[in-house]
């Protein structure tokens, strides 16, 4: 069986959209060693889709005042189709909400259950009192122990990247309630990681795990070698592998009902029911890419290096017949213009609103974003970077190039290829210097060196520019065509060597120089090579292959950054809910009540049991506002109230609709009431 390359890209989670950051230490990278191993017709697979379970995504429910199912629809589809509109070459986007998920993440639940891999215990985890439910790791939040820094989640510091427990925080806080939390018992089961520790060790220090499978954990990034036996060498600890949530995929045990797989159970798990479903549609063996001699990589950023290299291994190893990474090329962290980039702040550049504003921009966004790609140390995004580099490297040498080498063809042959003609030392020697950089790329490529890879193919357009710069045909036309034959043949051949060089980093750039010389798409193995144009072959006429970026450009990125952070930082009131119909809204029945009775609901802090005079009938209301009216003061009220809304039981008692409150920007609750006196059953429309 020929070496297969499964490559992975972390699973976006479906609570948001991407930004730079994102792109820049995940997607881009992976994309571009896909597209040269693609190059050199090796097989490969590349799997990702959206992460559409955890505790995340039923919390930006519950802040947009919607279900998880909106949330996850929503951004799965805002997320996918920018990952589409800026060509990241994925062999299928998936998301972990299909069944053929499910069912593997399942079925892999029950082979290291049945293998005994697991350990079923009772313990104490956080609960939240008066919602009356467990917390799952982002219900949580408290102060980081390691870092001291606040606003810690219960299964990691996004600040300092440490993975934590729940219980490692400082004064933890539920995020429903925002007070803290108690301990219940509750029954998991445990991935008992301190037994794995042995055989961790050997394979990330020395890249052995037996005889017939290893790896060369030297070539593993430092940072990553660092984290993970900074873990092991702290004590590994037994992790639970369920959750008692109701979003997720459902824990396929009888006695384990009310529970989910933990999301780093069931996500990484992801990447393999993606692989079974694109075997299935292209006809493959998913099993192949999986096993035997397959090297599995995983582009992700430096906060989920634990789960990928400790985790997700020891997961792989108990499953058993399944290949262990080979690779875990993990980014540090892209910051934006002097801070970092923060959702909560809106200090962001999304990568959707990037490219409807700039559909001409795409590759030299992805020649930035690698030029400063943080692959072993945090870096940033500045727009003047952006124009510099865009302007200095892409513009004044690859545009350039391109353009004199085709415009003088053009000019002095009617745009046909001339003969090579008597070769000089010059020539001979820019031709060697030619010949040797598929080797250097690759090197670098293949070493996740990306940024030095891409310029390396920038200073291949150096090298060119400079041998013109040497040469001057322009100048020789006057008196020696035949030399210029030789030059402009050399010039034209290293431009048709550059549509192989950025075709994994600039692919549309690359097919368009390819329209230029108007050949098809080079494979590697014909990169270097001096005669890849036959003498007389035609050209096209070229066009601006790299406009430049002017400083209004930039003055206007850089002032809907601001504008955009003071927008956010003047409210702290929620977005806009997603657009509904006048049909929609013409369904609601709105009517003016009064409330006759009031009384509190026993052993629930915030409920009231309210009787409402709605003109049409007195019926019972439970109302979440005991912290801010006593019942004596708001009988005789009116009040706003929707009547069509199904009658629920909220503990014990049933509500038969829902009053309508305002809430400002400190959380104080106050009730819509009519200015003027209207009759209980008066319509609101």
């Amino acid at each position: 069986m020929s070496q297969k390359h499964t490559v992975t890209a972390a699973l976006p989670y479906a609570n948001g959209p991407l930004h730079l950051g994102h792109v820049a230490g995940v997607y881009l990278p992976a994309d571009i060693f896909v597209r040269f191993l693609r190059l050199k017709n090796e097989d490969v697979v590349f799997v990702c889709g959206s992460d559409e379970h955890g505790a995340a995504i039923t919390l930006r429910a519950k802040k947009e005042g919607t279900t998880p199912q909106a949330i996850v629809d929503k951004y799965h589809s805002l997320n996918k189709k920018a990952f589409t509109e800026f060509d990241i070459s994925f062999d299928i986007y998936t998301r972990t909400s299909k069944p053929i998920h499910h069912q593997t993440a399942q079925d892999y639940f029950k082979v290291l259950n049945d293998k005994g891999s697991f350990i079923k215990k009772t313990t104490q985890q956080y609960y939240d009192d008066e919602f009356k439910q467990f917390l799952a790791d982002r219900y949580i939040t408290g102060t980081c122990p390691n870092c001291q820094s606040e606003g810690a989640y219960g299964d990691q510091c996004e600040k300092c990247g440490s993975a934590l427990s729940p219980i490692d925080l400082i004064n933890p806080i539920s995020t429903l309630s925002g007070k803290p939390p108690i301990l219940k018992e509750t029954t998991h089961w445990f991935l008992p990681m301190n037994k794995h520790e042995q055989w961790l060790k050997t394979w990330i220090k020395e890249g052995k795990l037996d005889e017939h499978q290893h790896h060369n954990p030297k070539e593993w990034r430092n940072q990553v070698i660092g984290q993970c036996m900074s873990w092991i060498d702290g004590g590994l600890q037994p992790r639970a592998m369920t959750r008692d949530l109701d979003w997720g995929v459902k824990v396929p045990l009888e006695e384990a009902d009310g529970k989910v797989l933990y999301v780093w159970l069931d996500a990484p798990i992801g990447y393999i029911s993606a692989t079974k479903e694109w075997a299935e549609e292209a006809g493959k063996n998913w099993k192949e890419y999986w096993s035997g001699d397959t090297k599995l990589i995983h582009f992700i950023g430096k906060d989920n290096i634990v789960f990928h290299a400790i985790i997700f291994p020891i997961l792989l190893k108990e499953h058993g017949g399944l290949v262990l990474p080979d690779n875990v090329p993990a980014y540090e962290f892209l910051n934006l213009e002097g801070d970092k980039f923060s959702t909560s702040r809106n200090w962001a550049v999304w990568l959707h609103e990037f490219i409807e504003e700039n559909p001409d921009k795409k590759d030299e966004l992805k020649y930035v974003l690698t030029s400063i790609a943080p692959e072993s140390k945090d870096s940033e995004f500045t727009w003047k970077e952006f124009q510099a580099r865009i302007n200095n490297e892409l513009a004044d040498i690859l545009g350039n190039f391109v353009n004199r080498a085709i415009v003088l063809t053009n000019k002095y042959f009617e745009g046909k290829v001339p003969s090579k003609g008597k070769l000089t030392n010059v020539d001979i020697d820019v031709l060697n210097q030619l010949a040797e950089f598929p080797q250097k790329i690759e090197k670098l490529i293949r070493a996740y060196k990306l940024r030095e890879a891409q310029a390396e193919a920038i200073n291949l357009a150096r090298l060119g520019n400079k041998y013109l710069a040497e040469t001057e045909p322009w100048k020789l036309a006057k008196t020696d065509m035949a030399r210029v034959e030789t030059i402009m043949n050399i010039a034209l051949q290293i431009t048709a060597s550059l549509t192989i060089a950025f075709q994994p980093f600039l692919p549309q750039k690359a097919k368009k120089i390819a329209e230029f010389l108007n050949i098809e798409l080079l494979k590697w193995n014909s990169f270097g090579k001096e005669d890849l144009l036959e003498v007389g072959h035609q050209l096209n006429k070229p066009s601006i292959l790299i406009s430049k970026i002017d400083d209004a450009f930039v003055e206007k990125q850089i002032e809907k950054l601001e504008a955009s952070k003071i927008q956010k930082e003047s409210t702290n009131f929620p977005p806009q809910k997603p657009e509904t119909s006048f049909d929609d809204f013409m369904k609601m029945d709105i009517r003016i009540g009064e409330i006759v009775e009031a009384e509190k609901v026993p052993k629930a802090n915030r409920l009231l049991k309210l009787l409402v005079d709605t003109g049409v009938d007195k019926r019972t209301v439970v109302s979440g506002i005991a912290e801010h009216y006593n019942p004596e003061e708001i009988i005789g009220k009116k009040v706003t109230v929707l009547m069509n809304l199904a009658p629920r039981k909220i503990r014990g008692v049933e509500s038969q609709g829902m009053i309508l409150m305002a809430e400002n920007e400190n959380g104080e609750l106050t009730f819509v009431s009519p200015e003027k006196a209207f009759k209980p059953g008066s319509e609101v429309r």
